[in-house]
């Protein structure tokens, strides 16, 4: 027999809604095989694939599908909070109340007698509650689990929360232009570390530059990414079109094509 389907009392009620989905998944925990096999490790990795998901249909303007992967993403909180509530760890009335007092205690400017007049100001001292909440390090919270580029952003927005920041975008672009002096040293030397670690300084001197510019190097290279795919997806279809294998092209050609891919791209923006 199959299980009755947990419903809403009131289908426009997103309290319902939501203890309906809880009963649901509940249930699913119970009676299906595959969800019953799940732990917080088996899943975890989806939970960072549902996330990528959901920042690309923003990315790509469409409410819809973000619609769709905020429930998939809302899933998985239910998802871990029911393992968790199995195997007495937490319950999810804990996640919630957890969050509601968290998000109270760092806003005194709204439920408080405190006062901010600008974003910074409530980042600023957002990062000082946290600290008096215990952390030892405004740093600390950032996952090591970040891409790479998101990642040195975000210490470098912690950093500047505090006042370690440069003064002037000048002096930005001069350090860059630092390092990549100091790589192109390590080049000459032949040394794979040393030219690693130059390599890895200048990429973190070109978030910094990112940063500085309000722009956001992750999705600066993404985009970049993306450019890069467009153009060489062309150059393929263009050798099908010619019946010519994409091997036995030669770079002259291929870069010919990569040029005529660019102006294609400009006609289409005109």
């Amino acid at each position: 027999m199959p299980h009755p389907i947990p419903q809403p009392h009131n289908p426009d009620d997103p309290v319902e809604q939501f203890r309906a989905l809880w009963e649901i998944v509940r249930l699913l925990r119970q009676e299906c095989p595959w969800d019953r096999e799940q732990t917080h490790a088996s899943i975890a990795p989806l939970l960072i694939e549902e996330a990528y998901e959901a920042v690309e249909s923003i990315r790509n303007g469409d409410p819809q599908e973000l619609c769709r992967e905020l429930g998939d993403l809302l899933l998985h909180v239910l998802m871990h909070s029911v393992i968790a509530e199995e195997q007495g760890e937490f319950r999810l009335s804990s996640v919630i109340e957890q969050e509601r007092a968290k998000l109270i205690r760092r806003h005194p400017h709204v439920f408080g007698s405190s006062s901010a007049t600008s974003a910074r100001e409530v980042k600023q001292r957002w990062e000082q509650l946290k600290l008096d909440e215990g952390r030892q390090s405004v740093l600390e919270g950032i996952p090591k689990s970040l891409p790479a580029l998101l990642r040195a952003q975000r210490l470098q927005e912690r950093a500047a929360s505090v006042g370690f920041d440069w003064q002037q975008r000048e002096g930005v672009w001069e350090k860059l232009q630092e390092e990549f002096a100091e790589l192109q040293t390590a080049l000459r030397s032949g040394d794979r570390s040393r030219i690693a670690e130059e390599l890895g300084d200048m990429l973190f001197a070109l978030v910094n530059a990112a940063r500085f510019e309000h722009l956001s190097a992750e999705e600066c290279l993404q985009a970049a990414n993306d450019k890069f795919t467009h153009r060489f997806q062309y150059i393929e279809q263009r050798a099908h079109e010619q019946n010519t294998p994409l091997q036995t092209l030669s770079l002259e050609q291929m870069d010919s094509l990569w040029e005529e891919a660019k102006q294609h791209e400009t006609s289409k923006e005109r």
